[in-house]
């Protein structure tokens, strides 16, 4: 019997969805993004990283970029700091301010200690072998530079798993609808301080955890639309449970005036 698990990781790294369909425009990141303006308290991702890079000069990396908001916020904030993004995509890279190049984050096309910090975030758990691309992290990096990355706990939106389940089950006229797929799932935040600990001296971890409160069904409907590329995987017919899902939170609003999601992410900060 195939072990499910096993499949949405094989999924979560498979190069061809990741370039051909989930990250060929940056469309359904910014929609997995978009959520976390109603949640409270309300995080500033890219002034984190600003201000964890405060001591930083030089060059900084950002490994897996995507839809490049990290590379524009040090571009304002910090516009004496030479920025190079890479991502495994070439589509999602339209947009993003240049320097930026296509690159496998297990084989980073920089010399050894090339760059003053490097960014991994919300990524590493799209990399097949993870501790090759925490390697080379840790190769790229001057000694004394850092690294960034960021993940979310195992924990994190359990309450849109659960929606899942329930929309799926009533599809399929079940108690229970298969999972859907976790991309932190590879690399959580509970899982994240050994695997870098292993390249890093260092390793300190900042949590983040919040509550995200909709009074309108679209921006849960928007979060789990985002997840097309992997629809195959979900073993249940994609776009009817978004849909029934849809009518789980408007009923639940009206009863209660908002659907509630529970948040935990994190950011590490990495030091040799």
């Amino acid at each position: 019997m195939t072990d499910p698990s096993a499949e949405h990781d094989a999924a979560v790294t498979d190069r061809a969805i990741l370039t051909g369909s989930a990250y060929n425009t940056g469309r359904d990141l910014s929609a997995r993004q978009s959520i976390y303006q109603w949640q409270t308290p309300r995080y500033d991702l890219p002034g984190i990283v600003v201000e964890q890079l405060r001591g930083t000069r030089g060059t900084v990396v950002d490994v897996g970029c995507g839809n490049g908001k990290f590379i524009e916020r040090l571009w304002r904030d910090r516009p004496e700091m030479r920025l190079l993004g890479l991502d495994v995509s070439l589509g999602i890279l339209a947009g993003v301010p240049r320097p930026v190049a296509v690159a496998d984050a297990a084989q980073l096309p920089l010399a050894s200690t090339s760059v003053d910090g490097a960014l991994a975030l919300h990524m590493l758990y799209h990399v097949e072998d993870i501790p090759a691309a925490i390697k080379e992290l840790a190769r790229v990096v001057k000694p004394g530079g850092v690294v960034l990355a960021s993940t979310n706990s195992a924990r994190d939106k359990a309450e849109l798993d659960h929606l899942w389940e329930r929309a799926a089950g009533d599809v399929l006229g079940v108690d229970k609808g298969p999972a859907r797929i976790s991309l932190s799932a590879r690399f959580s935040l509970e899982q994240a301080s050994g695997l870098l600990g292993a390249a890093f001296d260092k390793v300190e971890t900042i949590e983040l955890p919040g509550t995200i409160a909709v009074r309108s069904p679209e921006p849960v409907v928007a979060h789990m639309k985002s997840y097309r590329a992997w629809a195959d995987q979900h073993a249940v017919p994609f776009e009817e449970t978004v849909e029934r899902a849809r009518e789980i939170v408007s009923e639940h609003i009206e009863r209660t005036g908002a659907f509630e999601i529970g948040c935990l992410g994190g950011m590490l900060i990495c030091t040799r």
